[in-house]
């Protein structure tokens, strides 16, 4: 049995899947932010790995280079290529480098534009084996990529992350860690298009567990205010981004803002699917495939687009158990599937 685990590290979470002959069997996420320096994600490997088992290979994506724990991303890269060489010593272990494929793990330094924040393209890749055309979209906890698949190919036009903001395919909201000013400079309140307070008050957490869309295990962070994950303190936290106490209005004024903040975060992500879409390569009845803990806002996505859906995780061999983690963690299980029958 050919054993595989992949493993990309993440601003925020480390996320580890297990393949076995290329079915992906478990799959795990750990909250390890990297702002905070390395200490945290050591850790987050030890425990995946005894979650996850021992493997013949494993298998390493990243886009936590861009934290500002490191200078550059050059430094970012070969920090954290270094930090998995020690924390995973007894099995061969390669770096994902996107169209150059896997390279030694001593040599992601040398090819940092191609190993800094690949992740991406590993899930397309494998979709483009599994659909000829399809848009491949992850919605994650602080990020949306947004990529072409044309041709059974990768068809983005942009690589590296500032091409990639440029074109549209990677869009800076995510269903838990996007703070609520980064989402709009106002919103509607008390009949009037209220200016927001620019503080850190509220996240995309608050607005989606207000709307009880939140998928149980994916909010994995402190709130903002450092109190409790319920609906009576994400109304709280709400209310302070318009200047107001949850005293001052009523449940369904607060749930009401928190569907506004919804619908505004799927027009952001539509309007950049258009952009990513206005080529005109892709044909008009290629699927959406949708993977992340944003799947149910992905979905709404694909309807507004006129355009099917379809699960990351009905294109690749999964055990039922592991599928839904398998679905959150996309670039990990597929670079564990890529390197399955890699040489």
């Amino acid at each position: 049995m050919r054993i595989v685990v992949g493993w990309d590290i993440g601003g925020v979470h480390l996320k580890a899947a297990r393949a076995e002959d290329g079915r992906i069997v478990d799959a795990v996420q750990i909250a390890a932010p990297l702002r905070l320096g390395t200490e945290d994600l050591a850790q987050a490997f030890a425990q995946a790995a005894a979650r996850i088992g021992t493997a013949g290979r494993h298998v390493v994506t990243m886009t936590g280079e861009l934290a500002d724990t490191f200078a550059s991303r050059v430094e970012g890269v070969e920090t954290l290529a270094a930090l998995v060489a020690r924390a995973l010593p007894a099995a061969p272990l390669a770096v994902y480098a996107g169209p150059a494929g896997f390279i030694p793990a001593e040599r992601a330094g040398a090819h940092v534009r191609e190993v800094a924040s690949a992740n991406w393209h590993a899930s397309a890749a494998l979709v483009g084996a599994a659909r000829r055309d399809a848009l491949f979209a992850d919605l994650g906890s602080t990020t949306t990529d947004l990529v072409p698949v044309v041709g059974g190919a990768v068809a983005a036009r942009g690589y590296t992350d500032a091409e990639r903001l440029a074109a549209g395919e990677l869009v800076y909201t995510g269903l838990v860690r996007t703070f609520l000013m980064a989402v709009a400079e106002r919103a509607p309140f008390a009949g009037r298009m209220t200016p927001l307070i620019n503080e850190n008050f509220a996240t995309m957490a608050d607005v989606h567990r207000l709307l009880g869309a939140l998928p149980d295990g994916v909010d994995r962070m402190a709130t903002a205010d450092g109190r409790a994950k319920t609906p009576e303190a994400s109304r709280a936290r709400l209310a302070r981004m318009v200047g107001a106490d949850a005293a001052d209005a009523g449940d369904d004024a607060w749930t009401a803002l928190a569907r506004w903040f919804a619908e505004a975060q799927v027009r952001r992500i539509c309007d950049a699917a258009l952009l990513v879409l206005s080529p005109g390569s892709m044909p008009a009845g290629a699927p959406l495939v949708g993977a992340g803990i944003g799947e149910s806002v992905l979905r709404e996505v694909a309807r507004r687009l006129g355009r099917d859906y379809v699960g990351f995780d009905t294109l690749i061999a999964v055990a039922p158990a592991a599928r839904a983690a398998a679905l959150q963690c996309a670039p990990a299980a597929a670079l564990a599937i890529l390197a399955s029958t890699a040489p």
